[in-house]
C-alpha cells in the first residue's frame, strides 16, 4: 500500500507533466488554428476555432505562392541524403573504433570528439572558403558535404557507446561460424543497434530540416534553398501574412512529426538504454 507521501509525490509529478505537456502542445495547436482562419479574424478572434468554416485555401496559397513545392523537395532531398550518409559512415566508423583491433583508433576517436568544440556558425568562413575553392559554391553537393561532416561526431559517439556495450560472446560465436568482420557489422551489430540508429535518424533529420544559416551563406539562388527559407517569403518589411505564415509552418512541421511518430519506439529505447548505461 502506498504511503501518503508517495501518493502526494506521484500526484505532483503527474500534474507537473500534464502542465508541461499542455504548454508544449499549445503553440502547435495555436499555429494550426491560425492557419485555418481568414486574414481579417487573425487579431479579432482569439478563440482556437475559426468563426466560419476552416479556410484550407491558406495551405494552397502557401504552397504555390511561397514556392513551397520547390523548398520542400530541396529539404526532403537534403535530409534523405545526409541522414543515409551519416548512418552509413558513422556506423562503419564507430564499429571499427569500438570492435576492431587497429592502431590509432583512440586518436581517431578523439579527433572526431575534438570537432564537437567547434560550432558550425564559428566555422562558416572556413567552410565557405573550402567549398568555394573546390568549385562547389552554390551547388547542392557543396551544401550537403558540410552537413554530413557536422553530423558525424555526435553520431559516432552515440553508436560507439552502443557498440562498446554489446556482448563479446555474440561476436565470438559469429566468428566461429565463419562470419567476416563486415558480416558481423551488417548482420549482427546493425540490427541490435536499431534504437541508437533511430536516435541518429531523428536527431539528424531535425538538424537538417531546421538548418537555415549555412544555406544562407552558401546559396545565392532560391531554387536551391531549403524549406526554412520559404517562411521569409510571407514576412515583409511593413506587413506579414500571418495566416499563410502559419500554414507554411504547419506544412514544415508535419514531416518531422511523422518521422518521430514512425520511429518513437526505437528512439525512446535508445534514450532509455543510454540513460541506464550512463
Amino acid at each position: 500500500m502506498q504511503s501518503k507521501g508517495t501518493f502526494f509525490f506521484k500526484g505532483i509529478t503527474h500534474l507537473s507533466l500534464i502542465v508541461w505537456t499542455v504548454i508544449s502542445i499549445f503553440p502547435l495547436v495555436w499555429m494550426v488554428s491560425t492557419s485555418l482562419k481568414q486574414r481579417n479574424e487573425i487579431f479579432t478572434n482569439r478563440s482556437l476555432i475559426p468563426n466560419n468554416a476552416f479556410n484550407f485555401e491558406n495551405y494552397k496559397d502557401a504552397w504555390f505562392q511561397g514556392n513551397f513545392n520547390v523548398y520542400t523537395f530541396n529539404s526532403v532531398l537534403y535530409s534523405v541524403i545526409v541522414v543515409v550518409c551519416v548512418v552509413l559512415f558513422a556506423s562503419l566508423a564507430s564499429y571499427a573504433i569500438a570492435r576492431l583491433d587497429m592502431a590509432g583508433k583512440k586518436v581517431i576517436f578523439l579527433g572526431f570528439m575534438a570537432t564537437l568544440m567547434i560550432p558550425i556558425p564559428g566555422a562558416f568562413i572556413s567552410i565557405y572558403l573550402v567549398v568555394s575553392n573546390l568549385g562547389l559554391a552554390n551547388t547542392r553537393i557543396g551544401y550537403i558535404l558540410p552537413l554530413i561532416a557536422a553530423a558525424l561526431p555526435v553520431s559516432i559517439f552515440i553508436l560507439k557507446t552502443f557498440f562498446d556495450e554489446m556482448s563479446r560472446e555474440l561476436e565470438e560465436a559469429a566468428i566461429i561460424d565463419g562470419a567476416t568482420s563486415f558480416q558481423i557489422y551488417y548482420r549482427l551489430m546493425l540490427p541490435i543497434a536499431r534504437p541508437a540508429l533511430a536516435t541518429i535518424v531523428i536527431l539528424n533529420t531535425l538538424s537538417v530540416w531546421n538548418e537555415f544559416m549555412l544555406a544562407l551563406v552558401l546559396f545565392s539562388e532560391n531554387r536551391l534553398m531549403p524549406i526554412q527559407m520559404g517562411l521569409s517569403v510571407f514576412v515583409g518589411q511593413y506587413t506579414t501574412q500571418y495566416e499563410l505564415l502559419m500554414a507554411a509552418s504547419t506544412i514544415m512541421v508535419l514531416p518531422v512529426v511523422l518521422v518521430y511518430i514512425a520511429m518513437q519506439k526505437q528512439f525512446i529505447q535508445g534514450i532509455t538504454s543510454g540513460a541506464i548505461k550512463g
